[in-house]
């Protein structure tokens, strides 16, 4: 079972890491908080150890299932190595969120001075390689084949702000329904689960990952969102590979989601 986050050597920190797979397969698996790592340079943001063990440093469990899903699926998956409190790469480059003085009551002391010339490096150094990659690869696979699904994992905590949360898993999105309305529909049909449709957050966020290389690129797509607590062990990883698998299987093999179709973003129609 892979290990729930992955620090590059202090001797070259790779922002990215890649699971390779076929690339004429239909499906792209992403991880946009993989790893709680932070560069040696920056230490450990000021934080103690039990603060960026936490969600605000990177979504518990996301990178073992995403590794076993890729895996199992023999799909590619493309992955950050750093911890989201250094930058977020789910946020676009305007984004004033992108790095995070204060997150869920953490004063980050790391990012409290951070000027505009350490946002830019922040930026040049670890968000941009990881979208990069993630353009090339789809550009690849889009030579390659029909157009594939992409499916970005990540998870939430199970109380927020003293408030319990329902749901084992939420479907986030944006306009685009095509992989959301059959992703939906099957994880409910396990008949066991609470099932969030745009919960625990809405799927609709300018220049955000998905907004950035499917809503644009006019690719199917869904933003899966499990709760920490069901994916934070071993066993729970396994578990919900099982209850995915068949799902995803069904996903990148139906003709109407692997086409071309542009649906305009939410978060633009006030612009």
């Amino acid at each position: 079972m892979p290990n729930a986050s992955s620090a590059p050597s202090s001797a070259h920190f790779d922002p990215t890491e890649t699971i390779e797979g076929d690339l004429t397969g239909g499906l792209l698996l992403l991880c946009d908080h993989a790893s709680n790592a932070v560069p040696p340079e920056y230490g450990d943001l000021g934080l103690p150890a039990v603060e960026s063990e936490r969600h605000i440093g990177y979504d518990i469990g996301a990178r073992p299932l995403t590794v076993e899903l890729a895996e199992r699926l023999g799909t590619p998956a493309l992955m950050t190595t750093y911890s989201r409190l250094l930058i977020d790469p789910n946020r676009g480059e305007d984004d004033p969120t992108i790095v995070m003085r204060l997150s869920d009551g953490a004063v980050v002391p790391g990012n409290a001075r951070i000027d505009h010339a350490e946002r830019e490096s922040r930026i040049a150094r670890f968000h941009r390689p990881y979208h990069d990659l993630v353009d090339a690869t789809l550009d690849q696979m889009l030579d390659k084949a029909p157009p594939p699904v992409i499916i970005s994992i990540h998870s939430y905590t199970a109380v927020w702000r003293g408030v319990p949360r329902p749901w084992h898993a939420g479907i986030l999105w944006d306009s685009d329904k095509r992989a959301v309305r059959p992703f939906i529909d099957q994880l409910k049909a396990q008949g066991d689960l609470v099932v969030g449709d745009n919960e625990p957050y809405d799927g609709a966020l300018k220049n955000d990952t998905m907004y950035r290389h499917a809503t644009r690129r006019g690719i199917a797509h869904a933003l899966l969102e499990v709760r920490q607590d069901l994916i934070a062990d071993g066993p729970g990883v396994l578990e919900w590979a099982d209850r995915l698998q068949p799902i995803l299987e069904d996903l990148r093999q139906r003709s109407d989601l692997r086409q071309i179709s542009h649906h305009q973003s939410r978060s633009d129609r006030n612009d």
